[in-house]
C-alpha cells in the first residue's frame, strides 16, 4: 500500500525528496536531484508538514522537561514587511519562527510561525504550556512581549528569568552585513526562583544555526526564501520532525526525542506515515 495515495511517485522517491528537504536542499535542487517536477515536490513538502506538525502536537504534550530556552528566528514570506504592497496581509512580509529548546535532551518542544507581536507570543507559550510538564526554569531574550505572556500560561510553574544582550551600533556602508558587536549581557528574573548559572540562550541560539542551516527558506543573504506562508510553515514542520525523530544527537548519543522520553526508537519516514 502505497504511503500517500495523492502522490503518483514511488515510494523510494518520496522518501528521498524529503530527505532531500530535511537535509536543507532547496525546492528547485530536489526536483532535479530526485528527478521530478517542482509541483510534486511542493505537494509532498505539504503532505508531510501536515504530518509532522500533527506528529509532534501528539507526542511533545506534558513532556518533563527541566531547562527550557525560547528564541526566534527571523524570515520573510514574498517579500520583506518593508516592501508589501498590502500593509494588511498578514501571510506576506516579515516572519518569525519561535523555537523552544530543552537544554538537556536537546528536543525541540514546540514551536510557532507568526509575528513578533504579542498576540503570536502568548500563542507560542500556551503551546509550551501543553508540551510540557512539572516544573522547570525558563529563559528568553529581552522580547518584551514575554513576560506577560509567560505570567498568563506559565507563570505557576516556572522560574522565569530573561537574558538581555546588549550590542553596539550596527554599521552602514560596505560592512553593513557584519554582525554587532555583544557588549555585555544583563540577568534579569521575573517569577519563581531561577538559577543564575543557568540562565541562558546559547543551547537554542545554537538550534536557530542548524534551522537556518537546514531550512533553506530561511538561510540569510541568499535568494532562497518562501513565496507562500504554507510552505515555510511545511517547511519548519518538517524539519523539526526530522530533527526530534530521526537524528542522532552527538552530544546524548540518540535522538532529542529519544531523550525526552517520547519515544525509544529512531523513526523513519514508514513510520512518519504509518501513523
Amino acid at each position: 500500500m502505497k504511503p500517500v495515495k495523492a502522490l503518483n511517485v514511488p515510494d523510494a522517491t518520496l522518501y528521498r525528496i524529503l530527505d532531500c528537504l530535511a537535509e536543507g536542499c532547496s525546492v528547485r535542487s530536489t526536483a532535479r536531484l530526485c528527478d521530478v517536477h517542482i509541483a510534486t515536490v511542493l505537494k509532498v513538502l505539504k503532505i508531510a508538514g501536515e504530518k509532522c506538525e500533527k506528529i509532534m502536537l501528539e507526542h511533545f504534550r506534558e513532556v518533563p522537561v527541566r531547562d527550557v530556552q525560547v528564541d526566534e528566528l527571523w524570515g520573510f514570506v514574498g517579500c520583506k514587511e518593508r516592501n508589501k504592497r498590502n500593509p494588511n496581509d498578514e501571510r506576506q512580509g516579515d516572519s518569525w519562527t519561535f523555537l523552544a529548546v530543552e537544554r538537556h535532551s536537546k528536543a525541540i518542544l514546540t514551536w510557532h510561525l507568526g509575528r513578533r507581536t504579542r498576540i503570536d507570543t502568548e500563542v507560542f507559550i500556551e503551546k509550551l504550556n501543553e508540551a510540557t510538564a512539572g516544573r522547570f526554569q525558563l529563559t528568553s531574550d529581552g522580547m518584551a512581549a514575554y513576560p506577560n505572556a509567560v505570567s498568563l500560561s506559565l507563570g505557576t510553574r516556572v522560574d522565569y528569568s530573561q537574558l538581555i544582550k546588549v550590542y553596539t551600533g550596527m554599521t552602514e556602508g560596505p560592512t553593513r552585513y557584519s554582525p554587532a558587536k555583544l557588549q555585555g549581557t544583563i540577568k534579569e528574573p521575573w517569577f519563581g526562583n531561577p538559577d543564575p548559572d543557568m540562565i541562558c540562550t546559547s543551547h537554542v541560539e545554537r538550534t536557530n544555526l542548524t534551522v537556518r542551516t537546514r531550512v533553506r527558506r530561511l538561510t540569510r543573504l541568499t535568494c532562497a526564501f518562501s513565496r507562500k506562508w504554507d510552505n515555510l510553515r511545511a517547511a519548519v514542520a518538517l524539519f523539526v520532525f526530522s530533527f526530534n525523530f530521526r537524528e542522532l544527537h552527538r552530544s546524548i548519543r540518540c535522538t532529542p526525542a529519544m531523550a525526552a522520553g517520547v519515544t525509544g526508537t529512531i523513526w523513519t519516514w514508514q513510520d512518519l506515515f504509518a501513523n
